[in-house]
């Protein structure tokens, strides 16, 4: 009788475990889609930051300053771009949003970015897949992804589907 109950609690339970993959939150995003739905696509170098609240000060904002390498899309003769993201530090307090980019003073990035409608502000496009950390291969020198892909491919890539719109 105790086994009746036992073992399809245990087949439920197995077959839970196995679909949490499934559960993600976040699917990641192709780079095809990402250069379809940017309206500017750069490389470039994060020159600083300043975050502070919104008028209601219900909400921290930062505003990223990028120093542009190269425009992908979008042309721009613009020498920085400032890009809004949602969270950061005002005095004591914080705000931290999950799914979203962070950024670092002089770190190398490749952003895809939406202009707001609303405030017409810079955003990172589809949140964490819209900004690529770059580094320098101490090995080759060449510019790599932070998912080890060469950001000379990848540039090729993009202009390519930034083409064929």
């Amino acid at each position: 009788m105790r086994t009746k109950y036992v073992y399809p609690l245990f087949v439920f339970l197995l077959l839970c475990g196995l679909n949490t993959t499934s559960l993600s939150q976040t699917i990641p995003t192709d780079i095809k889609s990402l250069s379809a739905g940017a309206d500017v696509i750069l490389t470039g170098k994060v020159a600083k930051q300043n975050s502070s609240w919104n008028k209601d000060k219900t909400r921290i904002f930062t505003e990223v300053t990028v120093e542009v390498e190269e425009y992908l899309k979008g042309n721009s003769s613009n020498k920085t771009i400032v890009i809004t993201t949602p969270g950061g530090e005002v005095g004591e307090v914080g705000e931290l949003y999950t799914h979203m980019p962070r950024f670092s003073k002089d770190e190398d990035v490749l952003l895809f970015a939406k202009k707001d409608k609303k405030d017409l502000a810079y955003k990172v496009f589809n949140g964490e897949d819209g900004k690529m950390t770059l580094y320098t291969d101490k090995k080759t020198g060449e510019k790599m992804t932070s998912s080890n892909k060469k950001v000379s491919s990848l540039k090729k890539e993009i202009k390519n589907y930034v083409e064929q719109q």
